[in-house]
């Protein structure tokens, strides 16, 4: 039985059979993506006392240890404790697990054509997703009405599953007029295919986070206007078979007590049940 919700007056029915994670598959040790440098996530057996937790060793059954950089390592969910001294952990940040989201493909734009701007600085080697370019594509009174937004950047090739990022592989970012009007909507979660909002070299002042998050640039500390509600996920791969339009998004997060962890995101087709004939559902319900 799928559920009904309603969204903007129109229902609709989840197709939970049709679920697609958008979440990058973490295989340790092997190929995966990076961001910054750090090292790949890894899994060890457990060792000691003459127990070893690996079957093909002999053990009795297999239990490991890992060791990653959520930021870096792969598809992550963040809170703005990501920039401030207080504790928001991200293992706290959902008031509900299911929203509205709009997937929404966008081609980054060479900073050489720009006529927007990013703080501290743009250079002709930079690319850059404007708001121009959102805007051509979703108007600011249909973004109101999401909880997140998830941005596919184009050309969306394979390769985003394991890309090593560096100063050689700079990722795109958000110019600040794309961030502002971001943050200016009601939206909850923010959904990108690429490792950071900012710039990868920004002299450590990740300018689009303090807006996104509504903190003063260059604090570290909450204010009454702090959006603290709000998360980031980065570093998600959204396969080309899943359309541009409207879905249902379930955010699933471990319960760390941190800024960040891994996360799967996972997207939900609708199907507009207006005229439902016959079926039965679970209920109707209302997510913003």
């Amino acid at each position: 039985m799928n559920p009904l919700v309603e969204f903007d007056g129109v229902m609709y029915q989840l197709e939970l059979s049709q679920a697609r994670s958008i979440a990058i598959a973490l295989t340790f040790d092997q190929k995966q993506p990076n961001h910054f440098g750090v090292d790949k996530a890894q899994a060890k057996a457990i060792e000691g006392d003459g127990f070893v937790g690996d079957t093909r060793r002999g053990g009795s059954c297999n239990v490991q240890s890992i060791s990653m950089v959520p930021h870096c390592n792969g598809t992550h969910t963040e809170t703005v404790q990501h920039i401030v001294d207080r504790t928001v952990p991200v293992g706290d940040a959902l008031s509900s697990s299911l929203t509205s989201c709009y997937v929404l493909s966008v081609t980054p734009e060479s900073a050489k054509n720009c006529q927007e701007s990013y703080h501290p600085n743009l250079e002709d080697f930079d690319y850059v997703i404007t708001r121009s370019a959102l805007e051509e594509q979703l108007s600011a009174a249909d973004l109101d009405l999401m909880g997140a937004i998830a941005i596919r950047t184009l050309p969306n090739d394979l390769s985003k599953q394991s890309r090593v990022y560096g100063s050689e592989e700079q990722p795109p970012f958000f110019t600040t007029e794309a961030i502002e009007w971001l943050s200016q909507s009601n939206i909850h979660h923010l959904l990108v295919d690429f490792p950071s909002i900012d710039k990868m070299y920004d002299e450590g002042q990740l300018h689009n986070h303090h807006i996104y998050w509504n903190v003063p640039a260059g604090s570290h500390e909450l204010t009454d206007t702090t959006l603290v509600h709000r998360t980031i996920t980065e570093m998600v791969f959204i396969n080309d078979d899943i359309t541009d339009g409207l879905y249902w998004l379930n955010l699933q997060i471990p319960h760390f007590q941190l800024d960040a962890a891994p996360s799967r995101p996972v997207l939900y087709p609708l199907t507009d049940v207006t005229e439902l004939e016959g079926g039965e559902v679970d209920g109707i319900n209302n997510y913003e």
